[in-house]
């Protein structure tokens, strides 16, 4: 899922292969590939799980709006038998099993092929993943196809069952343009988990930043990176489908396409705002490393000093010369305990007022 070179790796798998080759790229699975109809205009609504791929053939050019949603592509072949009944071209098909391809839109005759990023969120591994939904829209159908089972189009699908808002009354190109805005409202949710995880991480730079602390700046700036990576082509995406001209897509639909881009732009600033504060975050670190080994120095310096004046001291009591002079042996019964005494003493004197003079230093 998350990977920052998901691409090379799709194109390597298929190395050999001529365009158009229908093979599937992505991770293996092992489930059977559910496909969920809603067929529905203002008035009427059909909604059925296809318990055969060509139970869904029959809703082809019907006069209703038609979506179709396809939980899982590793089954090449029910791939194959949608896209030759719905006339799509070998390479889309290819594209749709690559699940490395880049955000991107094609615009056909008869319809126009999307390809987008679905953002989630792994509370375990603590870090953000991706799947790729790829979107036929027809003038009266929509076919999207993901990964796995699992998305963030409920709130569409109990939108469409009680009839609420616009979308029954509208027509496949308001349906395609709801299914993008709910990805784009789910990547201001990814924002706010990664906000909270900024938050963390400014608490450990401002407490106790270890090496395990830049790790995790580290890991903020690949997640920014692939963040970018994604929402750069999906701009470009939306702004392609609002100028593409096509005859499928209603003047009437366009408006909210602009109001799409709009928050795409948004999502864009804040993750360039996150990018320039996760390297912030790094000279935080160094400073505070700085400032740890500073005071770590203004310590040993204390210590070194507070011993050196009583090391002069020993150095100069143990020589035979002073010894007789001041005759320790036979003047001075504690003659040696009260000197090494008086030295301890003078050590700890030093220290604590060299402590004391620390708040000048700062």
């Amino acid at each position: 899922m998350f990977e920052m070179f998901d691409f090379l790796k799709g194109m390597s798998s298929r190395k050999g292969l001529p365009p158009g080759t229908v093979a599937y790229t992505g991770e293996t699975v092992h489930k059977k590939v559910r496909i969920r109809i809603m067929d529905f205009d203002e008035n009427n609504f059909v909604e059925k799980d296809a318990q055969e791929v060509e139970d869904c053939f029959q809703f082809k050019d019907t006069p209703s709006n038609t979506w179709i949603n396809v939980d899982g592509i590793h089954d090449v072949s029910i791939i194959e038998k949608i896209g030759h009944h719905f006339d799509m071209h070998p390479l889309i098909l290819e594209d749709i099993l690559n699940t490395s391809q880049r955000p991107k839109y094609e615009d056909f005759d008869n319809y126009i092929f999307i390809v987008v990023k679905m953002l989630t969120f792994n509370e375990k591994k603590d870090m953000v993943e991706s799947e790729q939904i790829s979107l036929i829209m027809g003038s009266d159908c929509v076919i999207t196809f993901q990964e796995t089972e699992g998305d963030v189009f409920d709130v569409i699908r109990e939108r469409i069952r009680s009839g609420r808002g616009r979308v029954r009354k509208m027509g496949a190109d308001y349906l395609a343009y709801v299914l993008l805005d709910a990805l784009l409202d789910n990547y201001f949710l990814i924002l706010e988990k990664i906000g909270e995880k900024i938050e963390d991480i400014e608490d450990e730079l401002l407490v106790n930043p270890t090496p395990h602390t830049l790790r995790k700046i580290h890991h903020l700036k690949r997640e920014m990176i692939f963040l970018r990576k994604i929402l750069w082509p999906t701009r470009d995406t939306i702004s392609g489908l609002e100028r593409c001209g096509s005859g499928l897509i209603k003047e009437t639909t366009n408006i909210y396409l602009r109001d799409l881009y709009e928050n795409v732009i948004h999502v864009i600033d804040s993750i360039e705002a996150i990018r320039d504060i996760s390297a912030g975050m790094i000279d935080i670190y160094l400073s505070s490393l700085s400032n740890r080994l500073n005071v770590l120095m203004k310590h040993l310096n204390a210590l070194v000093i507070a011993v050196a004046i009583p090391s002069f001291f020993a150095g100069v009591g143990g020589m035979s010369e002073f010894s007789q002079m001041i005759g320790f042996e036979k003047n001075w019964k504690f003659g040696y305990f009260l000197f090494v005494f008086i030295m301890v003493l003078m050590g700890i004197v030093t220290y604590m007022i060299i402590k004391r003079l620390e708040k000048y230093w700062k």
